[in-house]
C-alpha cells in the first residue's frame, strides 16, 4: 500500500493534480499509523486534509476524517478520535454522503468502549452502524461492524468490572 501510495504523490506531484496529491498525502499518513507511525503520522493526515479541502472539494470528507480518527485512536489519543468522528457524521448530516455512515458509526463504537464510555451509548453506535450498513445493503460493513461488537461483548464478558476495552479498529 504505501508503495502504491508514493506512486500516486509522486504522479499527483509531476501533472500537478492537486486533490489526488491531498488524498495521497492522507493516505500516506494513515498507512504510515497502521505502520507504527501513529503520533507523527496524524500531522500529515491535517495537513492532506486541510489541503483537500483547499481545493474546493467536500466529496469523501467522512472517510478522511475516519481515516484521522484511526491514526488518533492508534496515537492513543481516543477522545481526538472521537471528536474527529463528529465532525464526520456533521459532514454526513451537511452533505448526505453516506458510503461511509456505517463505519462511522462502527468506529465511533470503538472509541467509545476505549474510553470506558456507557454501555448504552457504545452498545447504540454498534447497533446504528449495524442497522445502517444493513440498510445500504453493505454487507461487508454489516459483517465487519458485527464483527466488532461481538468482540466488545466478549471483552466484557470477560472483563471483571473493569473499564475500557482495545476493539480492533480494522
Amino acid at each position: 500500500m504505501e508503495r502504491c501510495v508514493s506512486d500516486l504523490i509522486e504522479l499527483s506531484t509531476r501533472h500537478h493534480f492537486e486533490s489526488w496529491l491531498a488524498a495521497g498525502e492522507i493516505l500516506h499518513g494513515w498507512v504510515r499509523s497502521v505502520s507504527g507511525h501513529a503520533t507523527a503520522s496524524v500531522l500529515r493526515i491535517e495537513e492532506g486534509i486541510n489541503d483537500w479541502r483547499a481545493t474546493g472539494l467536500t466529496v469523501c470528507m467522512p472517510f478522511w476524517l475516519a481515516l484521522k480518527a484511526e491514526a488518533l485512536s492508534l496515537a492513543n489519543r481516543a477522545p481526538e478520535a472521537l471528536a474527529a468522528i463528529k465532525e464526520a457524521e456533521e459532514w454526513v448530516e451537511r452533505s448526505g454522503e453516506r458510503c461511509y455512515h456505517a463505519e462511522l458509526h462502527r468506529l465511533r463504537g470503538v472509541f467509545l468502549a476505549d474510553l470506558g464510555a456507557e454501555e448504552t451509548e457504545i452498545e447504540a453506535s454498534f447497533h446504528n452502524a449495524i442497522r445502517i450498513a444493513n440498510e445500504q445493503k453493505a454487507h461487508s460493513l454489516a459483517k465487519r461492524a458485527e464483527g466488532t461488537y461481538a468482540e466488545y461483548r466478549r471483552q466484557k464478558a470477560s472483563a471483571s468490572g473493569g473499564r475500557g476495552f482495545r476493539l480492533p479498529l480494522f
